[in-house]
């Protein structure tokens, strides 16, 4: 039996407010493939985003358990989550989360350090993925002298600073705009294809999601619909 690379099991997110409880995600179940392309879909409020944070071990269940080849990562301590984190997970936000004060081989090496890289193959891979994402000549800009659509392919960068098999992207074109977003868009379906890089995306964009091989629906915090191909699951 092929053990899935991700696996959620009853997957409950529920906060105490004062007065009464407020459910989040309630009894997900998925399994995640390893080299595959998923889009996790639906309306705002529905829940997705912090479906993706508890995928990408950036947020804790209240209930259920989550399984990254197999091992259940509620065993492990926060800093071998953490390392986890740091070695198997690339993250894009919608907000592109660059420190202003860095320029972009800054931002792409800072990944590298909390993994122990010499300082010498920091530069030489932070170089070498800005290049391959048509940023040479902006390795030494900061964030504020950049594109909406440069910040965000060196938010790319960063999260394959680590070579990570998996990346998770909540709304990476949200803030651009249509034709910036097709190109950020190809860049990570090229990533998947050619690279193999397992890619978990979050949008409330039907055409985004067509690009995926497998498509989750969520509403309410319930998984309403998978599909895979065009073909319901």
């Amino acid at each position: 039996m092929v053990i899935p690379l991700i696996k959620l099991e009853n997957i409950w997110k529920i906060y105490q407010l004062k007065r009464r409880e407020l459910v989040i995600l309630k009894s997900i179940d998925l399994e995640i493939a390893r080299g595959s392309f998923t889009v996790i879909l639906g309306p705002s409020g529905s829940g997705k985003s912090t479906l993706l944070n508890v995928i990408g071990c950036l947020d804790v269940s209240t209930k259920g358990k989550v399984y990254l080849e197999g091992k259940d990562l509620s065993q492990l301590s926060e800093s071998e989550l953490a390392r986890v984190r740091g070695k198997k997970i690339g993250f894009i936000f919608q907000q592109f989360n660059l420190l202003p004060h860095l320029n972009s081989l800054e931002n792409v090496s800072l990944p590298m350090i909390f993994q122990g890289t010499s300082e010498k193959k920091r530069r030489e891979r932070a170089e070498s993925i800005l290049s391959s994402l048509g940023l040479k000549e902006r390795i030494n800009h900061k964030p504020a002298e950049l594109s909406g659509g440069e910040q965000q392919r060196v938010a790319i960068a960063r999260a394959l600073a680590n070579d990570p098999e998996i990346i998770v992207a909540d709304e990476p074109t949200g803030n651009l705009d249509s034709v910036t977003g097709k190109k950020i868009i190809d860049i990570l379906v090229n990533l998947n294809q050619k690279q193999n890089k397992t890619l978990i995306m979050v949008t409330h964009d039907n055409y985004v999601a067509s690009f995926s091989k497998e498509v989750i629906r969520i509403k309410d915090g319930e998984i309403v619909e998978k599909s895979k191909n065009g073909m319901n699951l």
